[in-house]
């Protein structure tokens, strides 16, 4: 009887201790180097991010930057991925209109920070087709015109704009302008354009002119 007690109490000793809750450290050092690359870029924006600078300022080392990255543009590319997320969807309940022109201010205010005024730069940058600039476009532009695609349907629907569009051109009709002034830099992307640009769109879409 003793010894299978003693059997009992060495199988319990043996569990394996569970595994402390929190954010695994790959993780936690992974988004330490995101702030920090994205921080950079708001200071001294593209030329400013070096693989070197953004390992000391999140405080890992340099190959820890390397593991998720392989050189300082897709580190920037990844960062403007992160801040992208800053945009949230349309509010539920809320004019489909209404909520477009809301979805397009918010873009306008995150191109207005220092990490959006830079999403030109790493555009334009000749790395482009690289996997990271990809998943902007998916992650950012794509999602944002998916979204502006089923308010514009709503908006249909609640006899704001005619039926009668060709709703892919029209996507490209909202969006096109904001990344042209984006990557070009001839004008400013903020309220006032985005207002003057739905005002603009709704001359030629609308129910009523």
């Amino acid at each position: 009887m003793c010894e299978q007690v003693k059997m009992e109490s060495e199988k319990t000793n043996d569990t394996p201790a569970p595994r402390p809750r929190g954010r695994p450290r790959s993780e936690t050092a992974r988004q330490a180097i995101l702030d920090a690359a994205r921080e950079t870029l708001e200071e001294g924006g593209l030329l400013a991010v070096t693989m070197e600078g953004v390992a000391a300022r999140a405080r890992v080392g340099k190959p820890t930057v390397y593991r998720h990255w392989s050189n300082r543009y897709e580190l920037a590319m990844a960062a403007l991925i992160a801040a992208s997320g800053e945009v949230v969807a349309p509010t539920a309940g809320a004019a489909p209109v209404d909520a477009l022109r809301a979805q397009l201010r918010q873009m306008a205010d995150l191109f207005a920070s220092g990490t959006g005024r830079h999403v030109a730069a790493v555009i334009a940058s000749g790395y482009g087709e690289t996997e990271l600039s990809k998943a902007f476009r998916s992650h950012f532009v794509q999602a944002r015109r998916a979204e502006g695609k089923a308010l514009l349907q709503g908006a249909m629907e609640a006899g704001e704009i005619r039926r009668d569009i060709a709703l892919e051109t029209v996507l490209d009709l909202v969006y096109g302008p904001i990344f042209y002034r984006l990557t070009m830099g001839h004008g400013a992307v903020d309220g006032r354009f985005v207002d003057g640009l739905i005002d603009q769109l709704l001359k030629g879409i609308g129910t009523t002119r």
